[in-house]
């Protein structure tokens, strides 16, 4: 009972000093900058956004034209060298076509179908052939080509170090510009970066293969750090 006594008081004379010792650490001078770092390179990596759009008396009939059609893109894209887990179905659907809305009484027209395909294009040189083959087979919806990094990290790593040299030298500059001397850092934090990579790309289905351009992307990171003024 003794000892529990004691903790308890141990306890209770660490409080004060805890919460004096964090008054003290809000008192302490800093500066506040935030750092910025971008690295630019250029895409490994292509998603495309695909689909086919079937219509049928019935929606047993569309869906039966729609699957028809998809697996030959499929099998199109396959022979093109797209590996079956870089091929995955984003949506499906089977919706009634209404028509006669003009005259008060609208009715069923047959059904439409609809098939989205999401493509991982790992091999950019052969982009172009992939998208002529897969128009070429049925894919008549084109619903958004972007590019990316299959591993983005190491460019990220990059990126960071930029933001905390960026952070550095605005602290530094702020510092000599106030008459004083960066001391001790006392926090770093990474923030979200500013804006998004932004690809840079032209796809034209007139022709085949369709030419296209990858272009280059930034990736960005954001640094925040707390600098001690020294005395």
């Amino acid at each position: 009972m003794r000892q529990l006594s004691a903790l308890a008081l141990a306890a209770a004379l660490a409080l004060p000093l805890a919460a004096t010792a964090m008054a003290e650490e809000a008192r302490v001078p800093m500066i506040n900058v935030t750092g910025t770092g971008t690295v630019e390179a250029a895409p490994d990596v292509a998603t495309l956004s695909i689909g086919v759009t079937t219509q049928g008396e019935t929606a047993v009939a569309a869906l039966a034209a729609n699957s028809a059609a998809m697996e030959a893109v499929m099998a199109r894209l396959a022979a093109a060298g797209v590996e079956a887990r870089d091929m995955q179905t984003s949506n499906l659907s089977v919706n009634p076509n209404w028509t006669g809305y003009d005259s008060g009484t609208p009715t069923i027209s047959g059904y439409v179908a609809a098939n989205l395909l999401t493509v991982t294009i790992r091999d950019l040189a052969g982009l172009g052939p992939v998208l002529d083959a897969a128009v070429q087979d049925g894919a008549n919806t084109l619903n958004g080509l972007s590019f990316g990094f299959a591993d983005p990290e190491p460019l990220l790593d990059e990126a960071r170090k930029e933001a905390v040299a960026d952070a550095r030298a605005r602290a530094e500059l702020l510092a000599a510009a106030a008459g004083v001397k960066l001391g001790r850092i006392l926090s770093i934090s990474e923030g979200a970066p500013e804006g998004g990579p932004v690809p840079m790309y032209k796809a034209e289905l007139a022709a085949a293969p369709v030419p296209v351009a990858a272009g280059a992307m930034d990736v960005a990171a954001s640094v925040t750090i707390f600098y001690e003024i020294a005395e």
